[in-house]
């Protein structure tokens, strides 16, 4: 759950902390006071879209910090641990920073990440529901993501496995209509091939030549310093009173004097080893200097392979490597266009066949899809019957994929589509009085139908998500009377057990929170302040009258105000 929120220099937020606990929290005020901004600060926090605007005029930066608390088992554990993120006690703070040139700067748990590694996290965290949900909900081509939602374990590894199938079938066909498509290309092709084929086999190039060439070539071009080096090194080791011949000297006294101090006895094999392996070392220096000669014109045959192996470079690779794997690449290339009939018989039985298993695990998907179907609309249905739309119809159509970019098939002498996501596209239906047809859902539906078929998909598809809190900003609107009581109820079932924050004009929803925060604006000199305090019992009763009553709270509205918090408690114990 969410529990601490921080905000600094947001909008017409000068500094404000705010503690949550589980259960329902509601925020009320009056319009304008800054309850939505609230809401905008949590979606900025979890990855949504930064500007400069929401900087407070005069401040460098706006900032936003979260402290959330989460289960050992929840799935946005794998998700921090894939990006080198360290969660101890269950505890992930998100942070971000918008500076006034529009810069965004995100840590989670103090690391630096990206804003799409926010998002990706914070959207595992926090689940938010306002006014974007309805349009979102109007969108047909989003209602097949929403069936999918529902059934997402059971269609978890036929979707995977739909998904592979889909991937080979289009870079099979990629490969095919390259082969097919453009004989002059692929001729052009062809002769460029060729051209650089002949130019690296002519070139005889040797795994790591050009790194070897060029040790050789340091050493020629500094031949008189290493010669003298290694002579200068040879004679302070090698000769009468030298190196060796001195330490050789140490050894002997040692050796006279190691039996009457048994002490001394390391020291001595110290000395006689060091003695030993000095000694070689001058033979090996020695040996290097017999053998090094100068050859000016090997110097200048291994410039000039240099300069040919960079000029292939600059071509084909970075290195010698490069270029020889670079040539097996396209020496393949050319062997399939070489044996172009050969090849496009070959591919064409590959996509035959995995046409079959595609067309195969499409039906699986589409059969498990239309199950859930079934499912799916009778829980809806349930869950609008708690909201009075009890003579609602509600269904979920399936059509054929129809799209200009989806694979087409022809299945038993019909042709098929198949899309990224199978063969089907799916289109929420509802009739919301006896009598008329069903329609698609954003040609019929209202407002406050709206907000209450969102709360009844969100009722349905809540335990799926395991997301750390939900909030909703202002679903409620459009309603009123026993369907505001209604959304009132079903909101406080969701909370039960989890964490739900919800903006609400509503006082049937204010009455069942279990904590009441008021949002208020406060004129400072000339300054406008956004203030949250969370309300005690006595306060949260004129709250709740006043969104009763309008601007004058009397003492009937009072009384009704507490009726209705002693009604929403007899609720919350018998749900």
């Amino acid at each position: 759950m969410l529990a601490e929120l921080s905000i600094r220099h947001f909008a017409i937020i000068e500094e404000v902390t705010v503690p949550f606990e589980e259960g329902l929290t509601v925020l009320t005020g009056e319009t304008g006071a800054g309850k939505s901004i609230i809401i905008d600060a949590i979606g900025l926090l979890i990855g949504g879209r930064g500007s400069s605007e929401y900087v407070r005029h005069g401040s460098d930066r706006a900032e936003i910090e979260g402290l959330f608390y989460i289960n050992e088992k929840h799935p946005v554990i794998e998700k921090t641990q894939g990006q080198g993120i360290e969660v101890t006690d269950g505890m992930i703070v998100l942070k971000r920073d918008i500076t006034n040139s529009g810069k965004s700067i995100c840590r989670i748990n103090g690391k630096l990440v990206t804003l799409a590694i926010l998002r990706e996290i914070g959207q595992s965290l926090i689940d938010i529901h306002g006014q974007h949900e309805h349009q979102f909900l109007m969108q047909s081509d989003k209602h097949l993501s929403l069936l999918d939602q529902y059934l997402a374990a059971d269609l978890k590894r036929t979707k995977e496995e739909y998904r592979q199938l889909y991937k080979r079938y289009v870079e099979t066909d990629r490969q095919l209509k390259q082969l097919t498509e453009n004989e002059q290309e692929m001729a052009h092709r062809i002769d460029l091939i060729q051209y650089q084929l002949d130019e690296i086999e002519k070139a005889n190039l040797q795994p790591n030549e050009d790194e070897e060439l060029m040790e050789e070539k340091q050493k020629l071009s500094n031949f008189e310093k290493l010669y003298q080096s290694v002579q200068d090194a040879y004679q302070a080791l090698y000769g009468e009173q030298k190196g060796v011949d001195i330490l050789g000297l140490s050894m002997g006294h040692l050796e006279d004097v190691a039996d009457i101090d048994p002490a001394l006895k390391p020291v001595q094999e110290t000395v006689t080893n060091a003695y030993y392996a000095l000694e070689d070392v001058s033979h090996q220096l020695r040996d290097y200097v017999e053998t090094m000669e100068f050859d000016p014109e090997r110097l200048t045959v291994i410039e000039e392979r240099i300069h040919e192996i960079n000029t292939l470079k600059r071509k084909y690779g970075n290195s010698v490597e490069e270029i020889l794997e670079y040539s097996s690449r396209i020496e393949e290339e050319l062997d399939t266009f070489t044996n172009k009939d050969d090849r496009i018989q070959s591919l064409n039985d590959k996509r035959k066949e995995i046409g079959k298993d595609l067309y195969l695990e499409a039906k699986q998907l589409s059969n498990l899809r239309k199950q859930a179907a079934g499912k799916l609309e009778k829980k809806i249905l349930r869950q609008l019957k708690d909201l009075y739309m009890e003579k609602t119809t509600f269904q979920v159509a399936f059509h054929p994929a129809n799209h200009a970019s989806n694979i087409r098939m022809e299945i038993d002498g019909h042709e098929v589509q198949f899309g990224k996501h199978g063969m089907d596209e799916v289109e929420f239906l509802i009739s919301t009085n006896p009598g008329e047809p069903l329609k698609p859902l954003a040609k019929i539906a209202s407002g406050g139908e709206l907000s209450r078929i969102i709360l009844a998909l969100k009722a349905i598809f809540s335990n799926q998500q395991e997301v750390a809190s939900i909030i909703f900003d202002e679903v409620d609107t459009g309603v009123s009377g026993r369907v505001a009581q209604a959304i009132a109820e079903k909101i406080q079932k969701l909370s039960a057990g989890s964490q739900v924050l919800c903006i609400t004009h509503l006082p049937q929803v204010a009455a069942m929170a279990d904590r009441h925060l008021y949002i208020q604006k406060k004129i400072k000199g000339d300054r406008t302040l956004t203030i949250v305090k969370p309300l005690p019992f006595d306060e949260k009763v004129k709250e709740i009258a006043r969104m009763i009553s309008g601007v004058e709270i009397t003492d009937l509205t009072k009384r009704h105000a507490k009726e209705m918090i002693q009604f929403a408690d007899e609720v919350k114990i018998t749900s």
